[in-house]
């Protein structure tokens, strides 16, 4: 099992966070089962300056105060009452900064992932949106505030080399409505692979 991400990686600038996620491994443990994933697409939240953060003007709710705990927890909500939605908090604590962990390849444990997923129609689209993610790899509410170097959810680093050239960078997806926010570029993803959300946009 390789090490787990140290603290102090969550506590550099998001964005940095963000782009550092690309290649590194997602590990759920339930039960006996144990699935990995590895993180190809991210997007950077910025907090209360940020528009399209749910920390926006410093908002607190019930919802997203693990936003607001230190880096290295994961701050886990449910889009639009359906899809569970998973995103790494960085930074000092009451920043209220995060990644949010939008595609993943499967690594470890498939089979599992295809039982939680049958709409899928191939291994590209058990986890190519944030719902899916989370879907795939039975993420929900329970680990929201979660560690990121406990047992039953953390991080490991890159398994695989990622090359600066080999990001690719834009504006983030469904945040249409949040004014010059909506066009920031703080969606980070592996160019030309096909298992990020919405692949046939970036060939």
């Amino acid at each position: 099992m390789p090490e787990k991400l140290p603290r102090a990686f969550y506590l550099q600038d998001t964005v940095t966070v963000a782009r550092a996620l690309l290649g590194c491994v997602l590990w759920r443990r339930t039960g006996r089962e144990l699935l990995a994933a590895r993180i190809v697409e991210t997007e950077a939240y910025l907090g209360a300056n940020d528009a399209a953060s749910h920390a926006r003007r410093g908002l607190r709710s019930d919802r997203n105060q693990s936003m607001y705990l230190e880096g290295g927890h994961a701050y886990v909500y449910l889009s639009y009452g359906m899809h569970w939605c998973m995103n790494v908090v960085c930074q000092e604590a009451d920043i209220a900064e995060a990644v949010l962990l939008r595609a993943a390849i499967p690594v470890q444990g498939i089979e599992a992932m295809r039982e939680r997923r049958p709409k899928a129609k191939n291994d590209y689209e058990l986890m190519n949106g944030p719902g899916k993610v989370c879907a795939a790899l039975g993420i929900d509410k329970s680990c929201d505030g979660e560690p990121l170097d406990g047992d039953s959810l953390f991080l490991t680093g890159r398994d695989i080399e990622v090359r600066e050239q080999e990001i690719a960078v834009s504006k983030r997806i469904g945040v249409e409505n949040s004014g010059d926010a909506a066009h920031w570029p703080l969606r980070f993803f592996l160019l030309g692979n096909r298992y990020v959300s919405a692949y046939r946009h970036v060939r």
